[in-house]
């Protein structure tokens, strides 16, 4: 029985040591907490999400064209609107996130994506 709990302990123990590895990445979230998404179909940084998309995706709109930190920038919408970007590319929020730190979309459709810093 000893064996066994020796053997449990190690794995444990290797399980505590990869975990942060795991994690390394960092989920990128606007300033209300809430985890951005990526859509593979937005094409030259133009959103491509809407009507019925954006119901489901709402873009992450910019309330402002202030100074930025770096990677970030906005980009008008079709619609009207002004939405932020990363690395060029349209952010957007998940309706099925009801939570900070929740990431239930990613990879819906095999074309939404969370961005990671």
């Amino acid at each position: 029985m000893k064996k066994l709990s020796g053997l449990s302990a190690l794995l444990l123990a290797g399980t505590l040591v990869m975990s942060p590895a795991a994690n390394a990445a960092t989920v990128l979230t606007a300033r209300n907490g809430m985890t951005v998404y990526v859509f593979d179909k937005d094409a030259g940084g133009s959103p491509a999400c809407y009507d019925a998309c954006s119901k489901q995706w709402p873009p992450y709109l910019a309330k402002s064209h202030g100074k930025m930190e770096e990677g970030w920038a906005t980009v008008k919408r079709k619609d009207g609107g002004v939405q932020s970007t990363y690395d060029g590319k349209p952010l957007y929020f998940y309706s099925g996130d009801k939570k900070k730190g929740d990431k239930t979309g990613d990879g819906i459709g095999g074309v939404w994506h969370i961005v990671s810093e």
